[in-house]
């Protein structure tokens, strides 16, 4: 038997967060729909965990309200909220059980000792460690552990799992694990979570929408691929994926659509930005190939080259810029100072509205 999970719903009505004269939170309004994963992403300062915070209960907002479920809970202490969190340490008490870890919050709420340890058993099967309630956390791996903590919050059936950094402590390899294995059980399960990291890539693998903030506001929101292939701004093209932002013109083409000029490039854009006259675009690093010679592209000079593995990273000096270009022929390593010719694939390519 599993947890009975009732997503709930989250807004964010006009809230604002300031600490002394520092605001951190200005006039947010954000929806998050039940049973949706949505991840708040962005750099250190940009208040993406001060959010969180908020919508826990661990801080207080200064203006605005908080809805969980449609009831306001804006006043109310972390205790009556309705929500889980998962740290970024873990927070596992070392002296006890991995099974008496799991049920501390069922008792600390009331619950009778074996109704605990049995709803802490299904707590351990959803996240793969049945056989494990007897050991302590210093015997399980940190990835382990991290099931653990999320196990732990399954349990109390929260309208809300909230996730702040839960991948931190993990190295390379086992964040890829951890995160698909949050991600299927969210998506089994299907209760709401909001998750924050500073790691793009994590949260293109596990958002069903992602919030990328700046500077206390957001920036831009959407599901992953519409952050990644339509950017509003330099910011969200730099920040979500790496892109080269370089100056083009927009101009009309023989059918009537329009393209943007770069070099000797022309490369057809669309989209609510797209109109005659200067403008910007944002070209992926594998969106660029070299060559020895391409007439219809432009030239540049190999400035640094790095092998890692299953392709080559280069940095190119050219006209418009030094650019960044990732390139998969392996076999063929360009030495530093040589002269390339650069061409654009078909995708990977978005136009920054002005």
């Amino acid at each position: 038997m599993s947890p009975t999970l009732k997503p709930g719903s989250v807004r964010f009505e006009s809230v604002e967060k300031r600490f002394g004269a520092v605001v951190a939170i200005a006039d947010l309004t954000l929806d998050i729909e039940p049973g949706t994963l949505v991840t708040l992403l962005g750099p250190s300062g940009c208040g993406k965990t001060t959010t969180l915070r908020m919508l826990a209960g661990l801080e207080q907002p200064t203006g605005g309200r908080i809805l969980i479920g449609g009831r306001d809970v804006t006043q109310l202490p972390a205790n009556e909220r309705d929500v889980s969190m998962v740290f970024q340490s873990y927070a596992l008490f070392p002296h006890m059980s991995i099974a008496d870890n799991v049920a501390y919050g069922l008792r600390s709420g009331g619950k009778s000792k074996a109704e605990a340890r049995e709803r802490a058993e299904e707590g351990l099967a959803l996240v793969g460690l049945v056989g494990y309630g007897a050991r302590l956390p210093s015997e399980l791996s940190g990835g382990q552990q991290q099931r653990v903590a999320v196990a732990r919050a399954l349990v109390l059936e929260p309208q809300v799992l909230l996730l702040d950094e839960p991948l931190s402590n993990l190295d390379a390899r086992l964040r890829r694990q951890v995160r698909t294995e949050i991600r299927e059980l969210q998506q089994r399960l299907g209760f709401t979570a909001v998750y924050v990291t500073h790691d793009q890539e994590e949260a293109l693998a596990v958002s069903d929408r992602i919030v990328v903030m700046k500077d206390g506001a957001i920036a831009q929101a959407g599901t992953p691929r519409e952050l990644y292939e339509s950017p509003a701004s330099p910011f969200i093209a730099d920040f979500i994926g790496e892109a080269n932002v370089v100056a083009c013109e927009v101009v009309r083409i023989g059918d009537g659509r329009l393209a943007a000029r770069l070099g000797g490039l022309v490369h057809p854009v669309s989209g609510a930005g797209a109109r005659e006259g200067a403008a910007r675009l944002a070209i992926r690093p594998n969106a660029l190939f070299l060559q020895d010679h391409r007439p219809d592209g432009f030239e540049g000079r190999v400035a640094s080259a790095a092998y890692l593995g299953d392709h080559i990273e280069y940095e190119v000096e050219t006209a418009l810029g030094r650019l960044f270009i990732v390139d998969p022929a392996i076999e063929h390593v360009r030495p530093v100072a040589a002269q390339v010719g650069i061409g654009l694939h078909e995708r990977g390519v978005a136009l920054i509205p002005a």
